[in-house]
């Protein structure tokens, strides 16, 4: 880095990433993590660096490191460097392909907007050949953070905002519309850049506010967004003016004023809203509806001062803006939907809390592998079951797909209900069998050979605490299941239980139980494979007693900490992420509480 600016005074903080998808989200954490630490205020005082710089500085990195990814493939180092004279940051990111170039200008729609963002949001930047890599940096001055007019308000609905108007092409001066020339020649490249951005989100308000940002002031000097309701009424979602100051007022202006439904999709003509120009010019304003997949979902309503109507380019490029922008929040509302709906099923598959046993310190430690989900294939429980016994489980369906996700429910339900008609742990075993064969059965039936059964591994036990001995009597079962390991006091570890056939392949299938004592001080330790068979090259983690060296290091640790260590462990193995569900179930004998005794009054 001795190409960038001398520095009297720096904190330098780097770090390795692989090359792979996980890259970009690595970087952006290890960025954020250094410019809000604790050591970014020991370095710059009273100067911190604001939350605008941040963002900026996430975003490029993350443009920079995914760009690494799919043209150099290598190794990507990325260093942030906090300055104090002037103050800022450095931020540069090194592959080991110094023979790739580096794509932006033309190219940039196909290739990525790396050093788009960067020639509009950062102070400087560049480029550095080396013999063994290439590094690509850039400067962030916290002097400029909310200044001067390129300071654009962020605010609860994302930094995306500002990125926009960075992104979108903008009309020259000479090109505003009145003449159209901008309209003809720069209109359809504007249209694709603003479709590709309106289709990449996943939130109605911000697909809103992008819009405002899209269309002032290129197309006009004011813009409006409503957004129906599920009672089909319109709420006001965004304003937005060129002349910020102005905002509030025009809000007022239009709140006051809703437009009506049945509007003509090229545009209908608005009444000038006086708050909009100080000046009293007046000008033109058209309405749009928001149309999309057979019903209406808002109005788009913008304006330009100082003419009697929009050109006929300008109106009809506002027009396939507005369904580009209608098209996004209809996909908006159907992702809010399904997600609702994926959010509100995966609630149940789970419980919603766990029970407090008596001398029984737990812990559980739960992460589903897919995207955006609370539920995988791995599943646990604990619950009462009254006279001072409770059960635990621990379980893994064969896959993580929503199929597996309704396995899970009915695997979890049906053990809670057979145990509180009294069946024991060999009995639970064994009537959950019958009926995941039978599931396979019938699915099969229906759907045929490409209906194939789900087999499930599960641990399940009960546990008896004793008061006079501090100790916990468990009777468990391993059904397929990684055996659970047991901590003595002294720091030794004992594999518990016996090795048995997975549910849901043979009906005929016979299920047995272990029984011990959980000695005062001592730790019973239930993982899924997503923990014994996390991968490291060709290791896996329990390889050669891998887990039980870990636990051997955990004597004296709570529940929670020895839960802790063990999934740090897990996803410190190796350079890639965890590619399974990860759950891990701790119980700790510990001393109980003496219950008060109430002394009833003389």
């Amino acid at each position: 880095m001795g190409a960038l600016l001398p520095l009297s005074r720096e904190s330098v903080s780097r770090t390795m990433l692989p090359g792979t998808v996980g890259a970009p989200a690595a970087a952006r954490a290890f960025v954020r993590t250094t410019l809000t630490g604790p050591g970014a205020p020991a370095l710059l005082g009273p100067r911190p660096l604001g939350d605008r710089l941040t963002e900026d500085a996430v975003l490029l990195v993350s443009e920079l490191v995914t760009n690494a990814v799919l043209h150099a493939g290598t190794e990507i180092e990325v260093v942030c460097r906090l300055q104090t004279t002037p103050p800022g940051v450095v931020v540069e990111v090194s592959d080991l392909h110094p023979a790739s170039a580096v794509y932006g200008g033309q190219d940039t729609r196909r290739r990525g907007r790396g050093l788009q963002l960067m020639g509009a949001l950062a102070e400087s930047w560049g480029v550095t050949y080396h013999r063994t890599r290439k590094a690509v940096w850039f400067r962030l001055d916290a002097a400029r953070e909310g200044s001067g007019a390129d300071a654009l308000s962020v605010d609860a609905v994302g930094s995306e905002v500002r990125f926009a108007k960075a992104l979108a092409p903008a009309a020259p001066p000479r090109h505003r519309e009145g003449s159209g020339g901008w309209v003809d020649r720069g209109g359809p490249s504007f249209l694709a850049e603003a479709s590709d951005l309106l289709a990449g989100q996943l939130d109605e308000n911000m697909v809103a506010a992008l819009a405002g940002q899209l269309l002032v002031p290129r197309l006009a000097d004011w813009c409006a967004v409503w957004l129906s309701t599920e009672g089909q009424r319109l709420r006001l979602c965004r304003v937005w003016h060129s002349d910020e100051r102005r905002n509030d007022a025009l809000r007022l202006a239009l709140e006051s004023h809703p437009p009506p439904t049945g509007l003509d999709p090229s545009g209908t003509p608005w009444p000038w809203p006086e708050p909009t120009d100080g000046r009293g010019a007046g000008g033109a304003a058209l309405a749009f509806p928001l149309l999309a997949q057979g019903r209406s979902h808002g109005v788009l309503l913008l304006g330009r001062a100082g003419v009697t109507q929009l050109s006929e380019g300008a109106a009809r490029l506002s027009g396939d803006v507005a369904r580009r922008v209608a098209q996004a929040v209809a996909t908006a509302r159907r992702y809010t939907r399904q997600a609702t709906i994926s959010r509100a099923l995966q609630r149940r598959q789970l419980p919603t809390s766990l029970a407090h046993i008596p001398g029984v310190d737990t812990a559980i430690v739960y992460e589903p592998h897919g995207e955006e989900q609370t539920v995988g294939g791995d599943f646990y429980d604990l619950f009462p079951m009254g006279g001072r016994r409770w059960c635990f489980l621990l379980g893994d369906v064969c896959g993580s797909d929503p199929e597996a996700m309704s396995v899970t429910g009915l695997a979890r339900h049906l053990v809670r209900l057979l145990a509180r008609e009294g069946h024991g742990v060999e009995s639970v075993l064994s009537r959950l069998n019958q009926a995941l064969v039978e599931e396979g059965a019938e699915a099969v039936a229906v759907g045929g050979e490409q209906a194939r059964p789900r087999f499930l591994s599960l641990l399940y036990g009960e546990l008896e605490p004793d008061p006079a001995t501090g100790a916990a009597h468990c009777t468990l079962a391993s059904a397929g299941h990684p055996l659970p390991l047991r901590l003595t006091a002294e720091g030794s570890v004992v594999t518990t239980g016996s090795n048995q056939m997975l549910l849901g392949i043979d009906e005929s299938a016979e299920f047995h139980a272990d029984s011990f004592d959980l000695a005062l001080g001592e730790t019973l330790l239930c993982v899924t494979d997503g923990v014994t068979e996390r991968r490291s090259g060709n290791r896996q983690l329990d390889d050669d007693d891998g887990l039980a060296d870990i636990l051997r290091g955990c004597v004296g640790l709570s529940a929670k900490a020895v839960a802790e260590r063990v999934r740090r462990a897990a996803h410190d193995f190796g350079p890639e992420p965890i590619d399974d569900d990860l759950a891990v179930l701790v119980l700790e004998a510990v001393p109980m509480r003496p219950v008060p005794v109430r002394m009833a009054p003389l």
